[in-house]
């Protein structure tokens, strides 16, 4: 199970409690550099997860297009692990 978190500069400890029900690839893209967002996003992944409070429009939308085009499922929630694990698709992972 492959993860991108989108938005924050700082993760804390979600990738961590990410792996540990299942994802094996947790990757972050903060959104700060425009060229990123330009570039977009990986299409392989299985899951987005949008960190809502941390975001900005642009990047929402660019994300949530090409989302939509990979028929990819996207979470959004806040920066914290309990709102973040009471958002997931638990049918995605092992647990």
């Amino acid at each position: 199970m492959s993860v991108l978190i989108v938005g924050a500069d700082h993760l804390g400890s979600i990738p961590k409690e990410l792996k540990k029900i299942g994802a094996d690839d947790v990757r972050h893209m903060s959104g700060r550099n425009r060229n990123v967002i330009k570039k977009g996003m990986s299409t392989s992944m299985d899951l987005i997860i949008v960190l809502h409070d941390y975001v900005n429009h642009n990047l929402v939308n660019v994300t949530k297009k090409q989302a939509r085009e990979c028929n990819i499922p996207v979470v959004f929630a806040r920066r914290s692990w309990s709102s973040i694990y009471k958002k997931l698709p638990h049918q995605l992972f092992n647990n």
